[in-house]
C-alpha cells in the first residue's frame, strides 16, 4: 500500500529534503506541502492525507493549532499527525499529545526512521516508546486539570481485561511488547486495545495514552 503525506513547514528547503527522503522509501508519496499551519487545515481537508507531517514553529496558525483543529474535525478522522520539529521540549510534547498528534519526532530524526514513523502513525500506533518520551509525556498529562464527566464515564465502560491493556499502552508498550508480557498473542492484544480506543473515543493509541492519565488509570511512576 501507498501512504499519502501531507508535509507542513514554513521552510521550502526542508520541506523539499523531507520529500524526497520520503519519497525515496517506495511506499510514501507526498500529496502536498504547506507553508503555515492554516494552509496544512485547508489541504488536509482537501487532500485527505494518511498522514500531516507537520512542524510547530509555522507563520499564521502554528503546528499545534492547526493538529488540534484537524484532530477534532470528524471528516479527518481517518488522518493522522506526526509533529517533526527541533522543539522537542516537554511543553510542546505534552500540548501536541492533547492535541491528538499520534507522535512526536525531532527533525534530526534519519530517512528510515521517519518513513517508519509515517508508517506507524498512519497505522493508528504512536510513538511513546522511548523511555524519555514516556517520562516527559508522563509528567505532563498526570496532572492536568480535572477531565470531563464523560471520559470518567466511558472509563467505566471498560472491562478489567481492558483496563489493564490501556494502563500497559500508557507506558509506551507495543502490543507485541504487551502480548510477550500478559502471554497472549498480539492479535488478542489488538483487539482489547480497539475496543478501548471505541469506547473512550480515542481516534488512536496517543490519544488513548492520554485519556489514561487524564482519568488517573494510568500513573506517574516514582
Amino acid at each position: 500500500m501507498t501512504y499519502r503525506v501531507l508535509l507542513a513547514d514554513d521552510q521550502a528547503l526542508l520541506r523539499g529534503a523531507f520529500r524526497m527522503l520520503l519519497e525515496s522509501a517506495g511506499d510514501i508519496t507526498v500529496a502536498g506541502e504547506a507553508g503555515d499551519g492554516r494552509e496544512a487545515v485547508r489541504l488536509a481537508r482537501e487532500l485527505r492525507p494518511d498522514v500531516v507531517v507537520m512542524d510547530i514553529r509555522m507563520p499564521e496558525v502554528d503546528g499545534l493549532a492547526a493538529t488540534a483543529e484537524i484532530c477534532a474535525d470528524p471528516e479527518l478522522r481517518d488522518t493522522r499527525v506526526l509533529i517533526l520539529t527541533t522543539y522537542e521540549t516537554d511543553e510542546h510534547v505534552a500540548r501536541a499529545l492533547r492535541a491528538g498528534a499520534g507522535g512526536f519526532v525531532g527533525k534530526g530524526i534519519g530517512a528510515e526512521e521517519l518513513a517508519d514513523a509515517v508508517r506507524t502513525i498512519a497505522a493508528g500506533d504512536t510513538l511513546l516508546s522511548p523511555a524519555a518520551t514516556r517520562s516527559l509525556v508522563a509528567r505532563f498529562l498526570a496532572t492536568p486539570d480535572d477531565p470531563p464527566a464523560a471520559e470518567s464515564e466511558r472509563l467505566a465502560l471498560l472491562t478489567p481485561r481492558e483496563r489493564e491493556m490501556v494502563a500497559l499502552v500508557a507506558t509506551g508498550l507495543s502490543n507485541q511488547e504487551i502480548a510477550e508480557r500478559m502471554f497472549l498473542s498480539p492479535f488478542t492484544v489488538r483487539a482489547h486495545v480497539q475496543r478501548a480506543m471505541t469506547k473512550l473515543e480515542a481516534r488512536d493509541r496517543a490519544q488513548l495514552v492520554v485519556v489514561a492519565y487524564r482519568t488517573g488509570l494510568a500513573r506517574v511512576t516514582p
